[in-house]
């Protein structure tokens, strides 16, 4: 709607500076430009150029209501402040130049001024303000620690986080919320919503099962932390795919992408994009066996070489347990070895705890 309505108002004020305008061209050309359809030729290009400016000016609302909704509410209010005393202290410079006589020819040199001052002005406040924002919570709320560690620059607010496909069908975003490890508003753009629901109607079974496990996932999310989760009706038009959408917007409000899709890590990651990876966290969370640590799990099969048995952790890790082949199918508690990382994953060697105490 407020998109309709800002080229309605441009097209609108297009077509009436091409319409009056005319009256502004010298009288000479005045003279040789009777025909009436002249006046309304100006209209229609008035009108027009008024449309290529709506359009563009549509554009820039949209990126600019997307950075204000993600933006920290301390920095918007020592932003709205600092504007506020860039435009007095415009005004205050401006006072004397309206004193002075200016000749009428010159008569556009006032107002013009005026503008590229205020302007000049507005940015320098909105600008000083990013760096001594801090110590101004610190005047104004002097008592309060947090607005103290802000100002020395000691705490920082949590930014944004934009979740993608990949990590609202994964599910454990949901589980990092619940432990409190995830601090922040997190940021559901609409695309990934219709990308979801596209999955949801396919007609494979799997992808079906896949789409609506994401979508259940939001709807939970958006349950029991309605006031952190938001949907972000940002598009890109111009861009076709989902992932690049998705890190032109993480890109814009200064945010962090959130995902766990390996190729789309690299991708946010070559373009600066910060980038929070579940399977990195996960995979950084696994516990770390030394030599001489006993861990307790079953030998589910063979291993390749005579007398191995083979068994797995809770997190997926492999151990291979030597002489463990006669305890297949048997829980067992056995003696870390050693252990190898190799490009699939890590590898644990063990013996049974018995044989290692001989």
């Amino acid at each position: 709607m407020i998109d309709a309505l800002i080229i309605v108002i441009f097209i609108l004020a297009g077509a009436g500076t091409g319409f009056h305008g005319v009256d502004l061209l010298p009288s000479e050309m005045l003279m040789r430009l009777q025909n009436p359809g002249f006046r309304w030729l100006a209209l229609g290009l008035g009108a027009f150029i008024g449309l290529v400016l709506g359009i563009v000016g549509q554009n820039a609302y949209r990126r600019l209501e997307a950075e204000v909704r993600a933006m920290p509410v301390e920095i918007l209010l020592s932003r709205a402040v600092g504007l506020v005393v860039g435009l007095l202290l415009a005004n205050l410079t401006l006072a004397p130049l309206f004193l002075l006589p200016i000749p009428e020819d010159f008569g556009f040199f006032k107002p013009l001024t005026a503008i590229l001052v205020s302007i000049i002005f507005a940015y320098t406040g909105m600008s000083l303000s990013d760096t001594h924002g801090r110590a101004l919570m610190r005047l104004i709320s002097p008592q309060n620690a947090e607005a103290s560690l802000m100002a020395e620059g000691m705490l920082y607010p949590a930014r944004t986080k934009v979740l993608d496909t990949s990590s609202a069908i994964d599910g454990r975003i949901e589980l990092l919320l619940e432990t409190g490890f995830l601090e922040g508003k997190l940021l559901v753009p609409r695309f990934v919503l219709l990308e979801l629901q596209a999955i949801a109607d396919s007609s494979n079974d799997q992808k079906r099962a896949r789409g609506r496990r994401g979508l259940d996932i939001l709807n939970n999310l958006r349950d029991k932390w309605g006031d952190r989760i938001l949907v972000h009706p940002a598009d890109f038009e111009d861009i076709s795919t989902v992932d690049a959408k998705l890190v032109k917007l993480t890109q814009e409000i200064d945010g962090m992408l959130v995902t766990t899709d390996y190729n789309l890590s690299k991708v946010a990651t070559l373009q600066q994009v910060d980038v929070l990876n579940v399977n990195d966290l996960a995979q950084s969370l696994r516990p770390i066996y030394l030599p001489g640590d006993a861990i307790d799990l079953k030998v589910l099969r063979e291993g390749k070489e005579p007398a191995q048995g083979i068994g797995y952790l809770e997190d997926g890790t492999m151990v291979v347990i030597e002489d463990g082949r006669k305890y297949l199918g048997q829980n067992l508690r056995a003696v870390v070895t050693s252990a190898l990382q190799t490009s699939a994953g890590r590898m644990i060697f063990a013996r049974p705890e018995i044989a290692a105490s001989v």
